[in-house]
């Protein structure tokens, strides 16, 4: 089949497809550089290799030279860097779940696009069985300090809001309770995880280090609304409306990391955080109006 042989509409997502897949080259390429392990390293070259060729595949019909689009390239790279080769090329992969759609659509027209929707599939199914980062393994970790923060702090702001009625007295009041819980989570986590050593390969040292700053970079920013903004009940809305953005990021990136489902883990999250605030903000009530008891 010829490019004057397609329509005008099919022509034109091919066109696209024959970009992403030169965008996708450039990125396993990369990834290849920046992977630390040797079969990750390999397996992203292979899959460069495959992109590449699914590229000047869609060139014999095109008859077109296209250049990758930089800034997926660069984006996807960042968020390597960032949160890992993991998250980053199943983000992509999700991406190419759209792509197969396509290919699925224009075989009827072009056949030998069979054959690009099973690289495809091969890829995702090479890349779920072999990347295996750090930071997944401590994910766990990572929850315990995120969960328990998110629930223990907007229970705790919601209550001593109502029952001190002053932000600087709360903001200092979270810190010092965010602190001293952080330290014991970590500590918590150290010898939970080294009473089970045995079981995994996990380091108690890193596991409650993983806790820690995940426990103490969520007090922060729950607290720091407080810090910065007089009006108490503004202050207290700020502060929910972070635990939801972080409840809502965390959940985001478990979803494609670990393929569990978004909006159930979301609503969990979220029904337990605000189920919690909503308690002690009562309790808080009972303390200043019902018992009278002021500072």
């Amino acid at each position: 089949m010829t490019e004057q042989s397609l329509s005008s509409n099919v022509f034109s997502k091919i066109l696209k497809a024959q970009k992403n897949e030169q965008t996708e080259h450039e990125i396993y390429t990369r990834l290849s550089v920046l992977s630390k392990e040797s079969d990750s390293k390999k397996l992203f070259a292979h899959i460069a290799s495959d992109e590449k060729g699914h590229y000047t595949f869609w060139k014999n019909y095109t008859k077109q030279s296209v250049k990758p689009n930089m800034f997926l390239v660069f984006l996807f790279l960042t968020i390597a860097r960032i949160f890992g080769v993991t998250f980053a090329t199943k983000l992509m992969e999700k991406g190419e779940e759209n792509a197969q759609d396509f290919y699925s659509q224009i075989k009827s027209e072009v056949p030998e696009a069979k054959q690009i929707i099973s690289d495809e599939e091969e890829h995702e199914e090479k890349l779920l069985q072999l990347i295996n980062e750090e930071r997944l393994s401590y994910v766990g970790s990572i929850v315990l300090g995120l969960n328990d923060a998110l629930v223990e702090l907007t229970g705790a702001l919601a209550g001593l809001t109502l029952a001190l009625q002053n932000a600087r007295l709360v903001a200092v009041a979270g810190l010092i309770t965010g602190i001293a819980a952080s330290l014991s989570m970590a500590a918590s986590e150290y010898l939970s995880v080294k009473s089970e050593q045995t079981q995994n390969d996990k380091s108690p040292l890193k596991s409650a280090i993983y806790t820690g700053i995940t426990y103490i970079t969520t007090v922060t920013i729950l607290i720091l609304p407080y810090f910065l903004m007089p009006q108490l009940f503004a202050a207290l809305a700020v502060s929910l409306t972070c635990a939801l953005l972080i409840i809502l990021f965390f959940t985001f990136y478990a979803s494609i990391a670990q393929d569990v489902p978004f909006w159930r883990r979301f609503l969990e999250m979220a029904g337990i955080s605000l189920g919690v605030a909503t308690l002690t903000f009562i309790i808080g009530y009972v303390v200043r109006n019902v018992l009278h008891i002021t500072v």
